[in-house]
């Protein structure tokens, strides 16, 4: 996708969407070199770039759909990222540890 072009289509400045969404000038950067790793991850990321898209003029499912390809491309060749489900399970272990020591 390229983003940054769409946003000149659209005539908007990064300056603009950052006084309008509260997002750092340095994260809308990365959001349209396509470093998503470099986004503060989990609601944050999906806020940011539905906000972005909606900002520009692109169609919010269509750049989600995109970021979640690209996620799943990166982190599928090596296997060393967990899904959200095991994820989600390493937390709730993590939280529910203390409580039950304390019992």
């Amino acid at each position: 996708m390229d983003l940054r072009s769409s946003r000149k289509r659209k005539g908007v400045s990064l300056e603009q969407i950052a006084d309008a969404t509260k997002i750092s000038i340095r994260f809308l950067r990365a959001i349209e070199a396509e470093e998503f790793e470099k986004l503060p991850g989990g609601i944050f990321t999906t806020s940011y770039l539905r906000q972005y898209a909606a900002a520009v003029g692109v169609e919010e499912a269509r750049l989600l759909d995109y970021y979640q390809a690209k996620q799943e491309r990166h982190d599928a060749p090596n296997g060393s990222m967990v899904n959200a489900d095991e994820s989600r399970t390493s937390i709730l272990r993590f939280w529910r540890a203390p409580a039950a020591a304390g019992r």
